[in-house]
């Protein structure tokens, strides 16, 4: 490893913090880690974690060798991986220290994603929050329900959001399929705005862009836009 190399990512973690990790590549702002989540049904799969300077998280899964998996957030990564009790990702998705499965939320590796994330809630609890957004699906064309109140769920409207083929089945966290019937308009109404539980939209409710909703891995031109204006 580089000299120059090293001297980056010391700013990230130090050598003590990660000297008893297994799989460690240091390289630029970035350090990546072997990790993996386990199935009772499918057992390991094995991944490669890369934690970034600015908090974020993404995973290269390497399940199986033809696996085309890549910059995976950590809750699709637990998804994929067929683990059973999922949206648990911090409990699930463990790295190997002192030669023992060991789960993220026990090291320090989550280090810079929950400074991140504690900023991110203090500036919405400062005044801005996500409203619930709805989703058609594709196959029965009924419209779902997202609930935006974490980074986790932002990404998972996000990609959804963005996939022209998106269904009902693929939803991560609710057990909802075609079969299900859609929300009662009287329901729909009530999107989760903190100012007025019917609002149909307003400068509390509804963002532009901020840390929560926008993510650094994607190219899509809303997050590219917001990246690239924002210091890290």
């Amino acid at each position: 490893m580089a000299n120059g190399e090293s001297g980056v990512v010391a700013a990230i973690f130090s050598e003590d913090e990660l000297s008893e990790v297994s799989g460690v590549k240091r390289v630029g702002d970035y350090v990546e880690i072997t990790c993996g989540c386990t199935s009772h049904r499918y057992g390991d799969a094995v991944g490669r974690l890369r934690v970034f300077v600015n908090g974020y998280l993404e995973i290269t899964c390497e399940c199986t060798p033809g696996c085309q998996e890549d910059k995976l957030s950590p809750s699709a990564f637990e998804k994929h991986s067929g683990r059973e009790t999922a949206r648990k990702w911090k409990n699930n998705i463990w790295v190997i220290v002192k030669g023992e499965k060991v789960p993220l939320f026990k090291t320090v590796l989550l280090k810079y994603y929950n400074q991140v994330s504690k900023a991110a809630a203090l500036k919405s609890q400062s005044g801005r929050s996500h409203r619930d957004e709805f989703v058609r699906c594709t196959v029965c064309n009924k419209e779902r329900r997202f609930r935006l109140r974490s980074k986790e769920e932002c990404r998972v409207h996000h990609d959804a959001l963005a996939d022209a083929n998106w269904k009902c089945s693929d939803l991560q966290y609710d057990k909802i399929t075609c079969d299900d019937e859609e929300e009662r308009g009287s329901r729909r109404v009530y999107r989760g705005c903190t100012r007025s539980p019917t609002c149909k939209g307003c400068t509390s409710c509804v963002c532009f862009g901020c840390s929560i909703c926008r993510f650094s891995d994607c190219s899509c031109q809303t997050c590219t836009d917001f990246t690239s204006n924002v210091k890290v």
